[in-house]
């Protein structure tokens, strides 16, 4: 609990067998996470297996692959029926480390903002921590061409470590969204559409063999998905076109 405020830890994962009992002991370690549900996308290792050992875990598998945004409506469907106040999402590959769970669900739970990232490029340590050029320079254009388009100034839109408040959880329109990777970026899109303010806070940068990530051919799909999704918000706003994913009302 975070000042009575129920802190649930979702994890969406797929073939994290290597990597999950370090990344929970961490998690467990902050002492104020009172649950942690995983949902396993039809992994082919011994995910679910290992999740199922743990306490304070409910598990959920998925019965075939239905894609990484497909995982995380599981899993936030899932926190909201089971009472979470304070939502964080932490990827089971410990790429991004659980020690930040504290300063996320403080700004969470002291109801400063209702939605907050870790930012693996505030810092300037991105690069020294690991990773690969190509890709922080993917990040960095991507990151300006939606804070131009989507009149924002965050440091990166592609984190996968997030934490939520309940509230703006309920009023997000998720169901909307891309099953695939793109699903992360569709929710902060939704977010700044709503008016809601995103805070950040320093991430470290971990990459190692263990560690999840999306090949060449699929990154550049997840740049173009991304760029479109920026589009579509900017014609929304004009007014030009309508969008599923940009209601105007509620």
């Amino acid at each position: 609990m975070f000042k009575e405020k129920k802190v649930i830890v979702v994890m969406p994962a797929y073939n994290a067998a290597q990597t999950l009992q370090k990344t929970y002991d961490e998690v467990m370690a902050q002492g104020i996470v009172d649950m942690i549900i995983l949902v396993d996308d039809a992994s082919q290792d011994d995910t679910a297996e290992i999740a199922k050992t743990l306490p304070n875990v409910e598990v959920c598998v998925h019965d075939c692959n239905r894609g990484y945004g497909a995982n995380q409506k599981t899993c936030y469907r899932l926190a909201l029926e089971r009472g979470g106040d304070i939502i964080i999402m932490v990827h089971p590959d410990y790429q991004y480390t659980p020690m930040l769970i504290p300063a996320l669900a403080a700004l969470i739970g002291n109801d400063l903002y209702s939605c907050v990232l870790g930012s693996r490029i505030l810092g300037g340590y991105a690069l020294k921590g690991g990773m690969p050029p190509w890709k922080y320079f993917a990040n960095r254009f991507l990151t300006l061409a939606e804070n131009i388009l989507m009149g924002a100034k965050l440091s990166e839109y592609h984190t996968g470590y997030r934490a939520f408040s309940r509230q703006l959880l309920e009023e997000l329109p998720i169901d909307a969204n891309s099953d695939d990777f793109v699903f992360d970026n569709q929710m902060l899109a939704q977010i700044i559409w709503l008016g809601h303010t995103i805070a950040e806070v320093s991430c470290p940068t971990k990459y190692f063999v263990e560690a999840s990530s999306i090949n060449f051919r699929r990154s550049v799909k997840y740049g173009l998905e991304c760029l479109l999704t920026a589009l579509t918000f900017r014609l929304a706003k004009a007014g030009i076109t309508t969008s599923k994913l940009f209601p105007r009302s509620r």
